[in-house]
C-alpha cells in the first residue's frame, strides 16, 4: 500500500548534509520546509539547489517550501542567559530598554508592545509556559505579575492571550526573503501570522512581483497561529492555496483545550474549498532525543491523518534532532496505518453537492467511477494540477496520478493528498497522450494487462483548465 499523506520535514543542521537528505527521502519526505526564521539568503538557495539535486538522483518529486520567519515578537537578551521568574513577583518589559535584562526586567524585540497590552491582559511567554498578568503601562514600560514562573531565556516569544497583537504579517525582512524564495522559485510559500486575506493578498502580490522574470508564481501557505485569524478563516482560505495548522502559537493563543477541534475544523474547510491543509508543530517532538515516539505522538499523527490532512509536518524532529530519518521512517509507518482504517463515503461527498465547472464534474466522475469499478489507479493528465487537486479531496483507495508536462506542476502536486506527480512529454494528439500515460504506469508496474483505470484529459490537449473527457480503459 502506498502512502497517500505526504510528509514535510524542515531542514537544518541534523538533515543539511547530502547523506542524510538523501536517505529523508527515500524515507519518504515530500515537501521539503526551509525555515526563514535561521540562516542566511545564499544559505537557503544552497540546500533549495541541494534537495533538487538529491531528488533527481533518487528519482523522487519533491516540493520546496519557503516559511517566512514574520514578526518577531520576542523578549530581548539577559545578561546570564536566562532568569528564574517566581509566581507572585515583578517582572517589567521594557521596549527602551538597551542593556541585558535580569531578573526585574528585560528588553523587547517586539517595541510596539506597550501600545497592544492594558491592565488585566494576560502575556503568555516561552510558548506559553510563562504567564504574566500586566497590571500598567507606564510609557514604554509594560509592569506585570508573574502569574505562572519558570525559566525565560534570551529571545522566547511573547503571545497574548485571546490575541490581539498588531504586529504586521509581513516584514522588511519577510519581503526581501520573499525575492530570495523566489530566486530559486519555491513550490510553496508559506505565511507567518497572517490575520486576514488581505495578508495573504499582499504577500502573493510581492511574491508574483518577485518571480516575474520566470513567470513563477508559487501556491500560498497560511499558518493559521493567531486567535484573530480563527473568524477570517474562510476568507482567509480563499486568498491561499492551502492553510497550516500552526498549533504552537495558536494554542498559546486560544487554549491548549481548543486546538483539536479547531484542527479538525480546519482541515474540513479547506478539503471543502479544495484547498491543501497540513498539520504541524509537536507531531514527534520526543523524537528529538528519543529514537522512538511516544504513543500520545502515535495517536496524534494518526487523528491527523483521519481527519484528512494532506500533509504531517516535522519541524525540529528533521532540523536539528538526533534522529531525524529514524522520525520519517516512523511517521510513514504511522500513516499507513491510520489510512488503512478510513472510512470511504464517497456517495455522501457527493450528496447535494453541484459542480459549477466542466473540468470539476470530470474530475468527481472519475472518482467515483474508479470507486465503484475497481480501478486500480485514476490517471488525470493536467497542466496546472488543479484536476489532481480535486480529485485529491474526497478519500479513495484508488491512487490518484498527475501526469504533467511541466515540472513546476509536477512538484506542486508533491503535496497533494493521494495524488502522485510524474512528468511526462508535452503532447497536442490526445490518442498519443492517451497511451502514453498508460506506457508510463505499465513501466513503473502500477498497471498490469488486464487492470482497469480511469483516466481524464482535455480536448484540445495542452490548456490549463480544460479538462472535458473521461475515459475507462483496461491495459490489454
Amino acid at each position: 500500500m502506498t502512502r497517500a499523506t505526504k510528509i514535510v520535514a524542515t531542514l537544518g543542521p541534523a538533515s543539511s548534509d547530502p547523506a542524510v537528505l538523501e536517505q529523508l527521502l527515500i524515507a519518504g519526505v515530500d515537501v521539503v520546509r526551509l525555515n526563514f526564521s535561521h540562516g542566511k539568503a545564499q544559505d537557503h538557495i544552497d540546500r533549495a539547489n541541494l534537495v533538487r539535486a538529491i531528488a533527481d538522483k533518487v528519482g523522487k518529486t519533491v516540493a520546496l517550501m519557503a516559511d517566512l520567519q514574520g514578526p518577531k515578537i520576542r523578549v530581548g537578551k539577559f545578561a546570564e542567559g536566562k532568569v528564574m521568574l517566581v509566581a507572585g513577583e515583578a517582572f517589567v518589559l521594557d521596549a527602551q530598554r538597551t542593556e541585558p535584562g535580569d531578573i526585574s526586567a528585560v528588553g523587547l524585540d517586539y517595541k510596539e508592545l506597550p501600545r497592544d497590552v492594558r491592565p488585566g491582559d494576560t502575556l503568555l511567554l516561552n510558548d506559553g509556559l510563562i504567564k504574566l498578568r500586566v497590571e500598567n503601562v507606564l510609557g514604554e514600560q509594560v509592569h506585570t505579575r508573574v502569574v505562572l514562573g519558570g525559566e525565560l531565556s534570551n529571545n522566547k516569544g511573547i503571545n497574548k492571550a485571546g490575541g490581539g497583537l498588531t504586529a504586521p504579517a509581513l516584514t522588511a525582512k519577510d519581503m526581501e526573503d520573499i525575492k530570495t524564495a523566489m530566486a530559486f522559485q519555491c513550490e510553496y510559500l508559506a505565511v507567518s501570522f497572517p490575520k486576514n486575506a488581505t495578508d495573504m493578498e499582499m504577500a502573493r502580490q510581492l511574491a508574483y512581483v518577485a518571480g516575474e522574470a520566470t513567470r513563477h508564481k508559487p501556491a500560498m501557505i497560511a499558518k493559521i497561529e493567531r486567535s484573530e485569524a480563527i473568524p477570517q478563516l474562510e476568507a482567509i482560505l480563499r486568498a491561499s492555496d492551502g492553510i497550516m495548522v500552526a498549533r504552537g502559537d495558536l494554542a498559546v493563543e486560544v487554549g491548549n483545550a481548543a486546538v483539536p477541534a479547531l484542527q479538525k475544523r480546519m482541515i474540513r474547510m479547506a478539503r471543502e474549498m479544495d484547498k491543501v491543509a497540513i498539520t504541524a508543530t509537536q507531531m514527534m517532538e520526543s523524537m528529538i532525543l528519543a529514537p522512538v515516539p511516544t504513543r500520545a505522538e502515535v495517536s496524534d499523527v494518526a487523528n491527523a491523518v483521519l481527519d484528512g490532512t494532506d500533509a504531517v509536518m516535522l519541524s525540529a524532529e528533521t532540523a536539528a534532532g538526533k534522529y531525524p530519518v529514524e522520525t520519517v521512517e516512523q511517521m510513514h509507518q504511522i500513516a499507513l496505518e491510520a489510512e488503512r482504517a478510513e472510512d470511504i463515503s464517497i456517495e455522501t461527498d457527493f450528496t447535494n453537492k453541484k459542480f459549477g465547472r466542466i473540468d470539476q464534474s470530470i474530475a468527481m466522475g472519475a472518482l467515483f467511477t474508479a470507486h465503484h469499478l475497481g480501478c486500480k489507479a485514476i490517471i488525470a493528465l493536467t497542466e496546472s494540477g488543479s484536476t489532481a487537486l480535486w480529485m485529491s479531496r474526497h478519500n479513495v483507495k484508488v491512487p490518484i496520478f498527475g501526469l504533467t508536462s511541466q515540472p513546476a506542476s509536477q512538484r506542486r502536486m508533491a503535496l497533494y493528498r493521494n495524488v502522485r506527480p510524474m512528468l511526462m512529454p508535452k503532447m497536442s494528439d490526445r490518442d498519443a497522450a492517451l497511451a502514453q500515460a498508460e506506457k508510463l504506469l505499465v513501466e513503473r508496474g502500477v498497471l498490469k494487462p488486464g487492470d482497469t483505470y480511469a483516466i481524464t484529459c482535455g480536448e484540445p490537449m495542452g490548456y490549463p483548465g480544460g479538462t472535458n473527457m473521461l475515459k475507462v480503459c483496461q491495459v490489454r
